[in-house]
């Protein structure tokens, strides 16, 4: 019941995303609307300071060194996440395969428990490129607020708490800063796909 609760708070939290989100075709003279490129209402993205699986504190700018794709959730979430980042790692991989090369990037909700060792053992378990990340509180709200994604910790029993969040994931890269966002309902064949139209059009 618990898990069917949490489910339906996550899409929930994807709708109310969505509707902060204008979409439109691209057209014109916009680089990336052969790939059906959504035009956000507002900037989307950003810089952030966080800490890696080291505990070394980075900035975005030292993560993003090449096309990125983001994820948000938390490595206690008892099913969503873990498929979500699953997905992100199998499309990595194909696109690999095809030449081309993404960095997996997993940033905590949850940094209460995620702590920089949590995050690396994760990250690493799910790919040998992905990048963990926590920091403090201050430091994921200004990366959450950055690329507005929600999340709400639920009252804790006998030390254990589910956290409802959003379940995008974000391509990023050092050039252009945000460029697309994918819903999880995507494969990872067609998540690589779209993620390698944007990558040939840079």
């Amino acid at each position: 019941m618990v898990r069917i609760a949490a489910i339906v708070a996550v899409f929930v939290a994807g709708v109310a995303l969505l509707g902060m989100v204008f979409l439109s075709r691209g057209g014109g003279d916009d680089q990336f609307a052969s790939c059906g490129a959504g035009a956000v209402a507002g900037d989307l993205g950003g810089p952030f300071t966080l800490v890696n699986g080291d505990g070394q504190t980075v900035t975005s700018a030292e993560v993003i060194t090449e096309p990125t794709l983001i994820y948000f959730g938390y490595t206690y979430c008892p099913d969503v996440c873990p498929l979500d980042v699953d997905r992100n790692a199998a499309a990595v991989e194909i696109l690999e395969a095809r030449g081309q090369s993404v960095k997996p990037v997993f940033i905590t909700i949850d940094p209460a428990r995620d702590t920089p060792e949590v995050v690396r053992d994760f990250a690493e378990a799910m790919h040998p490129r992905m990048v963990g990340l926590t920091g403090s509180d201050e430091q994921i709200a200004e990366a959450s607020k950055a690329y507005r994604t929600y999340y709400s910790a639920h009252p804790a029993v006998d030390g254990e708490y589910l956290v409802d969040h959003s379940t995008f994931s974000y391509l990023v890269t050092p050039e252009h800063g945000f460029v697309e966002f994918f819903r999880r309902e995507l494969t990872p064949e067609q998540l690589a796909d779209k993620v390698g139209c944007f990558i040939d059009q840079i």
